[in-house]
């Protein structure tokens, strides 16, 4: 069985992350198993880490960059799919049962979609899959701690850029900061976010008042 889930549609830093992890019963996973965003940083390390080194689990990953969510042709509801699907396709074979996150309004519609791109597998799907399916709750959290990690790595560049979420007033003071000295939005950031255009839009408007 395998569940899949993904890390990181909302923040104006970084990338979306997803992951599959792939076990032969749930009895594989390590205790503790939940919905990622219900664990300490610390936890979700452990656990994640626990999982990359048993070797009864497989575990696929994707990334997607700033520079793809920012593409014209595309959207974020399709990027989620296709991220979905790329991170299954690493571990899932034929004949295999998952469960995915729902990350569209309509659960169904999404679940076909991911379906469409995997081999042929039982693929079922729901809101709020990682809060009560310990296989998908195992996927938020390799997805969560790899998003994490390759945010922690942007700090050697950039100095502290918080968590990269809109509403974290650290990401927004970097941002803000990074735009005033070079006047444009640092390669982490999505462009297209309205966060990166308000901050391009404030210090564009206090250049002018600088005259």
């Amino acid at each position: 069985m395998f569940g899949i889930d993904e890390a990181g549609k909302g923040p104006v830093l970084g990338p979306m992350v997803a992951a599959c992890v792939s076990v032969p019963d749930e009895s594989a996973l390590p205790e503790g198993i939940d919905d990622s965003k219900r664990l300490a940083p610390a936890r979700r390390e452990t656990l994640a880490e626990s999982m990359f080194e048993d070797e009864r689990i497989e575990l696929g990953i994707a990334v997607v960059e700033p520079t793809r969510i920012d593409a014209p042709e595309t959207d974020m509801n399709l990027l989620t799919v296709g991220a979905h699907a790329e991170a299954a396709r690493q571990v899932v074979e034929p004949g295999m049962e998952g469960i995915c996150d729902a990350a569209d309004v309509d659960a169904a519609r999404f679940v076909r979609r991911v379906s469409e791109r995997l081999p042929a597998v039982e693929l079922t799907g729901e809101h709020g899959a990682d809060e009560v399916h310990s296989i998908v709750g195992a996927a938020s959290i390799v997805a969560k701690v790899e998003r994490d990690s390759r945010i922690s790595a942007l700090e050697p560049e950039y100095g502290e850029v918080g968590s990269g979420y809109p509403s974290d007033p650290t990401t927004r003071t970097f941002l803000s900061s990074y735009v005033a000295e070079f006047g444009e939005l640092p390669a982490c950031a999505r462009t297209s976010w309205k966060t990166s255009k308000d901050v391009l839009a404030a210090e564009a408007q206090e250049t002018l008042a600088e005259f």
